[in-house]
């Protein structure tokens, strides 16, 4: 690899160096060829499954990336013994060529620069929801999800850095974090039910902001999926995601790792994802923590290679200990309500800004509860259909069952409905008290010819995801019960019709320490 290192660096191209490939960068294009190694979880000792490792990866990226991957294309050595990509001579290696992309627009490069924005993270989320949603999901890539295949790969972590993990770790940490790990797996009904929501797909499998791009609105290109090992692509949506949470917390941004969370959770209506995240984030840091301190081990590498990756993978160890990583603020529950057009969405999502944490929201919950669109129409007459007694009734019972896990997972949750009722209210509010977290009722208010007047709105606009409308308000208003039975200290009654930067900052009061 020598001779067609020289090669391209003679050509401008930089060298970058993995544990698994030499990856070299041309200002327009870039090439990248597998090591020979073998590492247990990969095997590219022989030329034909280099090539194969090769093709792979530009059939698999094609979902992520379909514009970057261009090929693959062969190394050769001519008669003199020089060495060249794509051209005559006899073929002694294969390379994956691609398309080079601004390291502006790199995630982790905009971060450093402070040019990572919250909406790049809600997009991100988007994309990656919109990706799993079509990606494969049969009997092959769900059994990856069980206790059983998951518990091998955690051991098979353990294993591979036994040799050298007290180096980053001591021996009680270490065996700190396999036990809690292990202990995860015990709880077989959350991993079960994971399965069984057809949540365990053939993913990504190496979701870090290094391997993100941003281009212009809307688009988002994601490379270098796993090619090697498809048991590190079939898993669980939420490993997927953790590894970007996990990803954001380990460059010090908690803010971005859980709004991206929140954002992967409405996109994809998977609040159940809160169940198993906390694993999953230590799962992945331990595994790039391996990865580091497998390169910090290599002696084909650069010294400097070394080192950096020494330090990377002290890093990720002892992120891997923070099992159940701290959000910005501790586990709370928020519930937004009040009467049709009242400005709840608006204040719900001002709230889970705030908090970095999810929304959940009714119009959202029933829609997706019938397998409809969140913007899909189901108008109907007052109490009937989809928002008859019964059903309504089905709808806040599954909200409570999702900000229940949400709060499980020591997290913040907003809940955005009209809670009509006192026994809304009170449903609500005891799932805080047994949990023994603080409770807040944001009762949103306005002149009823305000919500005249947004409801009009609503009504001229294509779609919403609220179904409600102008002629449903006065029998919304025969049944909205006075909100008088809560403490005044849980319950802040909030004038919508005041300007939003007022409103905003009585919030963060009131949602912030001490509030």
């Amino acid at each position: 690899m020598g001779a067609l290192q020289s090669d391209l660096e003679a050509r401008g191209f930089e060298l970058i160096e993995t544990h698994i490939s030499w990856v070299f960068l041309g200002e327009n294009e870039v090439f990248k060829v597998k090591r020979p190694v073998n590492l247990g979880f990969l095997d590219f000792t022989t030329i034909d499954k280099r090539r194969a490792a090769c093709e792979a990866e530009v059939r698999l990226n094609a979902r992520l990336a379909p514009e970057v991957y261009l090929g693959v294309v062969p190394v050769v050595r001519d008669s003199t013994g020089v060495h060249a990509l794509d051209a005559e001579g006899e073929i002694v290696d294969w390379a994956v060529r691609m398309r080079r992309l601004s390291d502006e627009a790199r995630a982790d490069q905009r971060l450093s620069a402070g040019t990572l924005e919250g909406a790049d993270i809600d997009r991100l989320a988007a994309h990656v929801a919109a990706f799993h949603a079509n990606a494969r999901c049969d009997a092959e890539t769900s059994k990856h999800g069980s206790v059983e295949m998951i518990r091998g790969n955690v051991r098979e972590n353990f294993e591979q850095t036994a040799e050298f993990i007290e180096e980053y770790l001591t021996a009680t940490e270490a065996l700190e974090v396999e036990a809690w790990q292990l202990a995860q797996l015990r709880d077989r009904a959350r991993f079960a039910a994971r399965m069984a929501a057809g949540r365990v797909r053939d993913g990504h499998g190496d979701l870090r902001l290094e391997h993100v791009y941003f281009g212009s609105h809307p688009s988002v290109a994601i490379i270098d999926c796993i090619e090697f090992n498809d048991r590190f692509r079939y898993a669980d949506v939420c490993a997927d995601v953790a590894f970007l949470s996990m990803d954001l917390a380990w460059h010090g941004r908690v803010d971005f790792a859980e709004r991206l969370l929140a954002g992967y959770a409405k996109a994809s209506d998977d609040y159940d994802l809160y169940s198993v995240v906390n694993f999953y984030e230590s799962y992945r840091a331990f595994v790039r923590g391996k990865v580091a301190s497998l390169l910090a081990h290599d002696p084909t590498v650069s010294s400097q290679t070394r080192e950096r990756a020494g330090r990377e993978a002290r890093r990720y160890f002892l992120l891997s200990l923070a099992f159940e990583r701290p959000p910005l603020v501790g586990p709370r529950v928020v519930a937004v309500g009040g009467m049709i057009a009242s400005g709840k969405s608006t204040v719900a999502a001002i709230s889970a800004e705030l908090l970095a944490a999810p929304i959940i929201g009714s119009d959202r919950t029933r829609k997706r509860m019938l397998g409809r669109e969140s913007h899909e129409s189901m108008q109907s007459d007052a109490w009937s259909g989809a928002y008859s007694e019964d059903f309504s009734r089905s709808v806040y019972d599954e909200m409570l069952r999702r900000a229940g896990i949400v709060v499980d997972s020591g997290r913040p949750v907003v809940v955005d409905a009209s809670f009509r009722t006192r026994e809304m209210r009170r449903a609500i509010r005891e799932l805080a008290t047994k949990r023994d977290v603080p409770f807040s009722f944001i009762e949103c208010k306005c002149p009823r010819h305000t919500c005249l007047e947004r409801l009009a709105r609503r009504e001229a606009a294509e779609a919403h995801e609220s179904d409600a409308r102008s002629g449903l308000l006065e029998a919304f208003e025969s049944r909205y019960e006075p909100v008088v039975e809560l403490p005044s200290a849980e319950h802040e009654r909030l004038d919508t019709t005041l300007p939003l930067a007022r409103n905003t900052q009585r919030l963060r009061e009131l949602l912030g320490p001490g509030g």
